[in-house]
């Protein structure tokens, strides 16, 4: 009965249109990160801006778990549909907590490779958003969440660099701390991309 049910029951399909949103706005943040990092000016302003396009997310964030709360019949599981909202608010986040170190720690100049590992960053995010708008075309999802994973390992072998670098060239321990953590930051966010991609391959394992 509950089979038959559901045939007759319309399926909300907003989620979709609501996902894309979210990875849109995603890459917005990222290119904001990487567009600060270029023209270090009027760094704690940008930063704000940072900070405007994360409460962006927070508020689509809400909207699709609003949805998924009033919505009787979901097009995949509510779990699935909980977790890839909380892996993309996830991302955005640490977009915004990179960001946020540079004022926080009083960064005066911009070390030399960390925006190669935010332009990874803003890749991977781009493969994000297209792997979202593909979820109706199974094939081309996981064609994006490949090269997520693929962008996932050379971000980590970047940050790995540049971690490196910085105990070889910087004598002061403050320093150290500080850009070692904003290059992990960073990493991190790429790592949660990889995340997304996960769910992703999972949402599509399932309906195969």
């Amino acid at each position: 009965m509950p089979g038959l049910l559901q045939r007759f029951m319309p399926r909300e399909e907003g989620f979709f249109s609501l996902f894309a949103k979210q990875a849109e706005n995603i890459v917005v943040g990222a290119k904001a990160l990487q567009q600060m990092l270029s023209h270090y000016t009027g760094v704690p302003e940008q930063v704000q801006s940072v900070k405007a396009i994360e409460h962006q997310g927070d508020e689509i964030t809400h909207e699709i778990l609003t949805k998924l709360n009033q919505t009787f019949i979901t097009p995949f599981d509510r779990e699935d549909i909980h977790e890839l909202c909380s892996q993309l608010d996830d991302v955005i986040d640490l977009v915004d907590a990179a960001a946020s170190r540079f004022v926080l720690y009083r960064v005066s100049e911009v070390r030399e490779g960390t925006i190669d590992l935010v332009k990874v960053l803003v890749a991977a995010t781009t493969e994000v958003s297209a792997a979202v708008h593909a979820l109706s075309t199974p094939e081309k999802a996981l064609k994006h969440c490949i090269e997520i994973n693929r962008y996932e390992n050379e971000s980590d072998r970047i940050c790995r660099t540049l971690i490196a670098q910085l105990f070889d060239e910087e004598k002061d321990p403050v320093q150290i701390i500080k850009w070692k953590e904003i290059f992990e930051v960073i990493e991190t966010a790429v790592d949660k991309c990889e995340d997304v991609a996960n769910v992703i391959e999972g949402v599509i394992l399932k309906s195969a």
